[in-house]
């Protein structure tokens, strides 16, 4: 994995609130990916979150034409996990986001299928159990994202003005300006990437991708990372109820089975 990080990319990621990372992936690095996804979302069938006892996918009929999601698949594949707990890259998130150390939050593969619907304007951070400025997300190209086939968009600075305050990701493809009307002004900045490239993007960042107006898939392999310290807001999202029982508001998430640091892994 590329993940030396320059003083000039740090400053303008904190600046922008992302940053895209040219062949972060070698070949074979993204192949080897590949097959892992593949592997573990064929062994997860309908259950959207890995390692739970979650029920099958309650389809709905928008949203599961955005693209297909699976989630904490490092809890199941130790080569997933190897990714995303490298040294390097606790290095290179520790370089941009100026935290000691970082924990994974979850990962999750969203693969947009051919002739997929748009993805509405988000925050991620949001939706999250923690809440955190230096909270980040990396997102991998496993194909070339184009403008044509729902690339990614940002926008840029957006994670300075942004509270914790989020929209749905449903029909409304600018659902999110009716929080945040200051964002009406920004100009979107698109991410093409070619395959193995890599966004990094601060989890108060807006952004949304496009429709796939092509018959092949434009696949992608997430994880957000919290950072070390990080405590419960009372929202459950990938957490169990069993394990949100024994959890008060402001209790820190700090179990190394569900949130492993990063490079100690």
């Amino acid at each position: 994995m590329n993940t030396d990080i320059s003083d000039t990319q740090a400053k303008s990621y904190r600046e922008n609130g992302f940053l895209i990372v040219r062949n972060f992936l070698s070949d074979s690095e993204r192949q080897e990916m590949i097959t892992a996804i593949s592997d573990t979302v064929k062994e997860m069938g309908k259950q959207r979150i890995a390692g739970s006892n979650a029920a099958e996918i309650e389809e709905d009929d928008y949203y599961d034409h955005v693209f297909l999601q699976r989630l904490n698949l490092w809890k199941i594949n130790p080569t997933i996990k190897k990714f995303f707990t490298d040294p390097g890259l606790a290095t290179a998130l520790h370089k941009l986001c100026g935290t000691e150390k970082m924990r994974i939050w979850h990962d999750q593969t969203l693969q947009k299928m051919a002739w997929a619907n748009p993805t509405s304007w988000h925050l991620d951070n949001p939706y999250w159990s923690f809440h955190s400025r230096q909270a980040i997300s990396i997102w991998i190209a496993l194909d070339d994202a184009t403008l044509q086939n729902g690339c990614l968009y940002y926008l840029p600075g957006s994670h300075k003005i942004a509270t914790f305050e989020n929209s749905s990701i449903d029909q409304n493809m600018a659902g999110l300006f009716e929080v945040y009307p200051e964002f009406k002004t920004i100009e979107a900045v698109p991410a093409e990437m070619k395959a193995g490239d890599a966004g990094f993007h601060n989890g108060l960042t807006a952004h949304g991708a496009g429709t796939n107006m092509t018959p092949y898939p434009r696949r992608a392999m997430t994880c957000g990372f919290m950072p070390d310290g990080s405590t419960f807001n009372g929202q459950e999202n990938i957490l169990s109820k069993e394990y949100c029982a024994t959890l008060k508001i402001g209790d820190p998430l700090q179990d190394d089975a569900q949130n492993p640091v990063v490079g100690e892994s």
